[in-house]
């Protein structure tokens, strides 16, 4: 039986095209980048030359863009590093987060405030899971130093109003982060059209290598260094880069902001076919997340008196890889925190499923999957009484 695929908001196929790119920085210029002999200066052009193809994708600066290991990484320098540097300088004390954000802004959030003091606030989202302007302008404070909105939730696809809640951080003068991981996947940024001051990236939701991920600060902005010990990625990130996962990183950008459109449209139907399927053939059903304002590959779902887990396991036997929600979730008996956070009890927010197409995704396989989820739903219910 061929296993089929339906995860890709946990993570991507490497493009082969991006294979191809980074294959010569593993066995031949494979120099450090911080060496000033020739393999060292070939690692540095295609350092930089990364740098700036990620920085012309969000109209930003090459100096502007900072490469880590990942998008939680980014998370944690963008929370820590202008967070702890603005207690420094006794700027204020006050962080603002949403209440449905990645565990790497959320944990993030609560360590500062248990071991540093910083006060966080939490923006409370509407039942869609979206933050209004209302909200964000209604809890900004004179010593907030600055405020965490993701562009799109991980587990229930809605998108934010990203330029709007900018504008509002902007009016106020207050640095705006926001976790774009899903988000840079399927739409377009545009840091100064969005208002954006710090923005999260990771390669593997965009079928670039895992183990790479990139931060964009804006000009001018104070922010402590998350890794010391050496100079690189000016003096904020200390460690030798990893020039084939960067180099993989820019072409894996450039690509799906290039070919965005014509992936749109495919993801876009099998989406919406399987929402409609769901909401009209499986009792007990509902979506989470907004019906519209959500990303092209995304359906997300809560079932009534159902152990998701066991769910994700039977379709799996069954041929099919899925997700209760988050893949930093996947096996966890709890409820899901963000769907606590917008108000379903635990008859429904245990019930979790999320389905995630790609840009490989044929409508046969979403045929097949369709065809025996209902009954895979009807046998977990049985089990789970």
């Amino acid at each position: 039986m061929n296993h089929i695929y339906l995860d890709f908001a946990a993570t991507t196929p490497v493009d082969e095209r991006v294979i191809a790119a980074m294959l010569p920085y593993l066995d031949q210029d494979y120099g450090n980048p911080s060496s000033v002999h020739r393999f060292g200066q070939r690692a540095d052009l295609a350092l930089e030359t990364s740098r700036r193809r990620v920085a012309e994708q969000i109209n930003a600066s090459p100096s502007e863009i900072i490469f880590t290991s990942c998008g939680s990484e980014s998370d944690n320098l963008a929370l820590r590093g202008v967070t702890l540097a603005a207690k420094r300088a006794d700027r204020g004390n006050h962080l603002l987060v949403s209440a449905i954000e990645h565990p790497a802004v959320l944990e993030t959030a609560q360590q500062l405030g248990e071991f540093y003091g910083i006060e966080i606030g939490l923006l409370a989202s509407d039942r869609d899971g979206l933050v209004s302007t209302a909200e964000l302008a209604s809890q900004l404070r004179d010593d907030t130093v600055l405020v965490s909105v993701m562009g799109a939730n991980n587990e229930i696809g809605t998108i934010n109003p990203l330029a709007e809640l900018g504008a509002i951080c902007q009016e106020k003068g207050v640095p705006f982060h926001t976790d774009a991981v899903q988000y840079a996947a399927h739409l377009p940024l545009d840091v100064e059209k969005m208002g954006l001051d710090l923005v999260s990236l990771g390669a593997h939701k965009f079928y670039g290598p895992k183990g790479v991920g990139a931060l964009y600060i804006r000009r001018g902005s104070e922010v402590i260094p998350s890794l010391t010990g050496g100079s690189q990625e000016f003096g904020l990130r200390a460690a030798t880069q990893n020039i084939p996962s960067i180099v993989g990183m820019a072409e894996a950008f450039h690509l799906v902001q290039s070919e965005m459109d014509s992936r749109h449209g495919t993801s876009l139907h099998y989406r919406d076919q399987i929402i409609d399927f769901v909401l009209d053939r499986i009792p007990d059903s509902q979506l989470t997340g907004h019906p519209h304002l959500r990303l092209p590959n995304h359906a997300s779902f809560v079932f009534k008196s159902l152990d998701g887990n066991l769910l994700i396991q039977v379709l799996d036997a069954a041929g099919f890889g899925c997700s209760s929600g988050s893949a930093c979730k996947t096996g966890d008996p709890k409820p899901s925190a963000v769907l606590t956070a917008l108000g379903y009890d635990s008859n429904w927010s245990l019930g979790s499923l999320r389905i995630t197409v790609g840009k490989g995704t044929l409508q046969t396989e979403i045929e097949r999957f369709l065809e025996i989820l209902p009954g895979c739903v009807e046998q977990v219910r049985g089990l789970s009484k």
